[in-house]
């Protein structure tokens, strides 16, 4: 019989990738999620099972390790609120007690490279702090990384933005830090590889050391441009995040950790690795950017670092007092089908099909108060999956060839949704359009009332013009 597996994470960026591969390995498959619609929808969920659980509830892990060989756990509170390493301790330790009551032999565990001199950046001490407490209730393989390279993780999109948005840039002088980046592709390997093995303790993974201003320059070359960057003799590693934040899809949150990360130099002792794993043999950073520019470019991005809800919280649409919606009702020359894809694929390069200025002007007002703006995009241009993020929406729910609920994630007073559904009478498809918000207080009132007259003319547009591009679509297939 093949392994037993538990992936944590499954939804997120690494786990996200791993799990069909160990589906293609033969691998049994369990995945522990705290919400199990945030699974469906996925290529892969028909292959695997999933439980619902929380790491922070130890009640609800004994049926996501009951009978489980190999455990990877690939969760962190990076870019959560409050107390993220208290967040991450306790959950670490919920988990280990519970993989050691159930008999799970092996857990496999993504951390961070420590620098070498000096402290440690509060995440990375973190997630070091989260291999010690799983080490503490079993065996454990902790495979320590430098930044990740791929389509889609926030490295590279970091390193991405930086460069194709300025032709000349002044760093502060930790750009000339020694880093060891590493593509997804080698990170996958390794995890994969550590599942037939006997657990090895730490180890450190990463190919070719590079300066961050390196990283930057060769991507540059990659994309045939050129770029000026002048180091100067400031750290300022928050001030640095927050421009990071400004520039690319990367918000605050993230960014911080990021950039904290590289202050001081991270280089990897790759001696017990290639040890223990000979026949991996990491690719080069120039390599590895061109083939995470090569699956960009194609739409082919399996999954994206905005993908992990940060919060820990998933919020749903109820029927209370309080929730101001407006409901519009659309006649569409189409089928449901075409009216579903023309709704789903809005946003990202697309945008909202009309007053695109009143949306970009919004994105970068949420963005100059620490929000995402419309920085993160989309990860496919025509699909989504729930709980993934869309510019400033999260997806929170999709029927497919139905209908699909968005919840803002911009700076508000407030909690923001928005809904479309393709409905049919037998006779003719509907599109019916619902904007719904929840205000805080005062001040979520007077926003609402205050913004009222350009949704009005902003939401009625729109459904018409979401009703013309289905029928457009449906001539298009037809032709």
């Amino acid at each position: 019989m093949s392994k037993r597996v538990l992936v944590t994470g499954a939804t997120g960026y690494v786990g996200g990738r791993l799990v069909p591969r160990l589906l293609e390995r033969g691998y049994r498959v369990r995945v522990l999620v705290r919400d199990r619609e945030r699974a469906m929808g996925r290529d892969w969920a028909d292959g695997v099972e999933v439980v619902e659980g929380d790491l922070l509830s130890p009640a609800t892990l004994g049926p996501a390790v009951s009978g489980i060989d190999v455990a990877y756990y690939l969760v962190h509170a990076m870019g959560s609120k409050g107390d993220f390493a208290e967040r991450d301790r306790r959950a670490a330790g919920h988990f280990g007690r519970a993989a050691s009551a159930a008999g799970v032999g092996h857990t496999i565990y993504l951390g961070g490279l420590m620098p070498e001199q000096g402290d440690a950046s509060p995440h990375l001490a973190s997630r070091a702090e989260v291999g010690r407490v799983l080490a503490e209730h079993g065996p454990v393989t902790e495979f320590r990384a430098g930044p990740v390279i791929g389509s889609g993780s926030a490295s590279f999109e970091m390193v991405r933005y930086l460069t194709e948005r300025l032709p000349a840039m002044v760093a502060p002088k930790w750009i000339r830090n020694t880093v060891q980046p590493i593509a997804v592709r080698d990170i996958l390997a390794y995890l994969l590889a550590a599942a037939d093995r006997e657990p090895v303790g730490v180890l450190d993974v990463g190919a070719d050391r590079l300066t961050f201003k390196q990283m930057m320059l060769r991507y540059a070359e990659a994309r045939e441009l050129k770029r000026l960057i002048l180091p100067v003799p400031v750290l300022a590693p928050k001030l640095a995040a927050r421009w990071v934040g400004f520039v690319t899809p990367i918000s605050n949150k993230l960014a911080v950790p990021l950039v904290e990360g590289v202050v001081r130099p991270l280089v990897a002792d790759t001696a017990q690795a290639r040890a223990a794993f000979p026949d991996i043999e990491p690719i080069d950073y120039a390599r590895a950017v061109r083939l995470a520019l090569d699956k960009t470019g194609r739409g082919e991005v399996e999954t994206r670092w905005s993908g992990a809800l940060g919060t820990g919280e998933v919020f749903r649409l109820e029927d209370r007092g309080g929730t101001v919606r407006e409901f519009r009702r659309v006649r569409a020359d189409c089928s449901p089908s075409a009216l579903y894809r023309a709704f789903t694929s809005l946003g990202g390069r697309r945008g909202y099909l009309t007053f695109d200025w009143a949306w970009k002007l919004r994105g970068l007002m949420d963005q100059l108060i620490g929000g995402p703006g419309l920085r993160r995009g989309r990860r496919h241009p025509d699909e989504l999956l729930v709980g993934e993020a869309m510019d400033f929406w999260r997806v929170e729910d999709v029927c497919p060839g139905r209908s699909l609920r968005l919840h803002a994630e911009m700076k508000l007073p407030g909690q923001a949704w928005l809904q479309w559904e393709a409905v049919s009478d037998g006779d003719a498809t509907y599109l019916e359009q619902t904007a719904a918000f929840r205000p805080r207080g005062l001040p979520g009132l007077l926003y609402w009332w205050a913004l009222y007259p350009m949704h009005l003319l902003m939401f009625t547009r729109m459904a018409k013009k979401i009703a013309q591009r289905g029928s457009a679509l449906e001539q298009a297939d037809a032709q």
